[in-house]
């Protein structure tokens, strides 16, 4: 793959901005992840805001809830944009592994997005 993947986190309120932040204060890079928040406005202006922050190159959006405006929102654009893959149930340590591997396909990132913050996921103390 000759271009790094985009990753856009479409959220409810600040959470993408707060994800996106903390990926760039640990990894330094600033250039992987945009951010896009539903807040203020309608089903049709959030999907300008995710299209125009996916542009038009090979990209990831993640997305916070499996359900909800922001999911019908990237669903869409994928349904316009093949070289597109949505992931649900965003988290920081998928995140921070997706920026370390922004040289894959789209769906092999995607997949591995997944298994990470998954497997992230840990019930501690019992």
């Amino acid at each position: 793959m000759s271009k790094a993947l985009k990753g856009v986190v479409v959220s409810h309120g600040d959470v993408g901005s707060a994800l996106v932040e903390a990926v760039h204060a640990i990894t330094g890079d600033d250039r992987a992840l945009v951010a896009v928040s539903n807040e203020g406005c309608s089903r049709d202006s959030l999907g300008l805001r995710v299209s125009e922050a996916a542009g038009d190159g090979d990209c990831i959006l993640f997305v916070d809830l499996p359900g909800g405006s922001c999911l019908l929102a990237a669903a869409r654009f994928q349904r316009e944009h093949a070289s597109t893959t949505v992931v649900a149930g965003v988290n920081l340590a998928m995140l921070l592994d997706f920026v370390h591997h922004r040289d894959a396909a789209p769906s092999e990132a995607a997949a591995r997005a997944v298994k990470v913050g998954a497997g992230a996921i840990r019930l501690i103390g019992e």
